[in-house]
């Protein structure tokens, strides 16, 4: 009877364009590795607020031209609990600097990705590439 109340969690993350690299931050809490900065919408955000909010506090970055890109809402995509994700690219104005639940910063052009991505920012940054490279929205 409780689980028939329970709903999934908000969240919102960043790509980050910097030239053309993207930001990536080192997660400082488990589940541990590479990830878009991000993270959950606070009660009265929006989702713009959101991520605007989580990129400065992970990463220092004020956020320039915000389009959303694209929602991730499989159910296993967070090992912790069921998170639907809404993604978000803009272009980072200012100097990276890891902060908040970022233990480290680095950016990445395409083919330099790190191994250890977490969630499913790979297969988001997968999306991503196409979608730069084809213009195709995934579905």
């Amino acid at each position: 009877m409780q689980d028939k109340y329970k709903q999934p969690k908000l969240a919102v993350d960043a790509i980050i364009e910097i030239g053309d690299k993207i930001v990536l931050i080192r997660r400082k809490n488990p589940p541990y590795g590479w990830a878009l900065p991000g993270g959950f919408v606070e009660y009265g955000e929006t989702l713009e607020q959101a991520v605007r909010r989580e990129a400065m506090e992970e990463t220092g970055l004020e956020l320039l031209d915000l389009r959303q890109f694209h929602a991730y809402s499989e159910p296993d995509r967070d090992p912790r609990f069921h998170v639907v994700s809404v993604v978000f690219i803009a272009k980072g104005k200012g100097t990276p600097r890891a902060a908040d639940d970022a233990a480290g910063i680095a950016l990445f052009s395409k083919d330099e990705l790190p191994e250890d991505i977490t969630f499913d920012h790979k297969k988001i940054l997968e999306d991503y590439f196409k979608f730069k490279e084809t213009g195709e929205i995934p579905r």
